[in-house]
């Protein structure tokens, strides 16, 4: 390319020297500007080229989650090309709700705040795969990456892009809202791998820095599953860089509690940082169960 542009630059100042006059030189810049504008459009389109063809497989624009048939081998392993991320929206992220059990169901995503009509941007490059009414979300899109990957950003008020779109990091994605079953004007954020919810705040910071956690990281079922975690918090989070670290993290660690006076569920959950459905399935309780002083109740961490 660079030797085309030479060549190129060469002949036309042979030839702007020798028929123009000097005070043509203001349009012989112009044509190498112009040369130079199509040489970095070329250098682009090879950009795209080399890409992934995302669209190949599992491509719907109906069905939000196309890999139901597929089953999810962990721990798998995901790789980005930048240590940052284009922020969702354009102005401080707070998170008011996070990836993991809410209200008795699964929470497969996180909350950022935002007023009705805020822009929303896109993550990463990639394909917009679904631009539509969903149930539950609401209006939503869905965009596909080159790693794998897909985003969705969920009650929206417009939409900024249509399906099979190709977007670029921060791009326009449409505005923030209220639509289908939102409690007041937010941003619904779900990172989807081959359909599995991802909890968000495992891959990404969502500081001010836009921080990917890293380049290259293992995620096991623990980072797929909201059963374990706690919408209202953080899960703390120690990124498994080798599969190695993802593999000895599958080592559950047991423990048990005896029940003090004063304990309830809730307590003994934030005390020990699990889940009250967590506490439940592995001591094959229910929620509404009462426990008793003394009682041994099985920790998993």
């Amino acid at each position: 390319m660079k030797l085309l542009i030479t060549g190129l630059f060469f002949l036309l100042s042979i030839q702007t020297f020798c028929q123009r006059k000097i005070n043509d030189i203001e349009a012989f810049y112009k044509d190498i500007e112009s040369i130079l504008e199509d040489s970095t459009r070329i250098d682009s389109m090879n950009t795209i080229s080399d890409k992934p063809n995302i669209k190949s497989k599992f491509w719907s624009h109906t069905v939000y989650n196309p890999y139901k048939e597929i089953k999810m081998e962990f721990p798998l392993k995901l790789t980005f090309k930048d240590s940052t991320y284009g922020s969702p929206i354009g102005k401080h992220k707070i998170v008011t709700s996070r990836y993991g059990w809410r209200r008795g169901r699964e929470h497969k995503g996180i909350d950022i705040d935002l007023i009705t009509g805020d822009s929303i941007f896109a993550m990463f490059d990639g394909v917009v795969r679904m631009s539509r009414y969903t149930s539950g979300h609401g209006r939503t899109v869905v965009v596909r990456h080159y790693n794998g990957l897909e985003t969705v950003y969920a009650h929206l008020s417009k939409y900024g892009v249509k399906e099979n779109d190709t977007v670029y990091k921060g791009d326009y994605l449409g505005k923030g809202g209220t639509s289908g079953n939102a409690r007041g004007s937010h941003l619904h954020l779900v990172i989807n791998y081959k359909g599995v919810s991802i909890n968000p705040e495992y891959l990404f910071k969502f500081d001010a820095n836009n921080t990917i956690r890293s380049k290259e990281l293992w995620v096991t079922k623990k980072w797929t599953q909201p059963v374990f975690h706690n919408s209202k918090r953080q899960s703390p989070i120690k990124p498994l860089l080798t599969r190695e670290e993802a593999l000895a993290s599958l080592i559950k660690q047991r423990s048990i509690y005896v029940v003090k006076p004063g304990d309830t569920l809730s307590r003994i959950s934030a005390n020990n940082n699990v889940t009250i459905a967590s506490i439940c399935k592995l001591n094959s309780i229910r929620k509404s169960s009462v426990i008793k002083i003394g009682q041994k109740l099985l920790i998993e961490k």
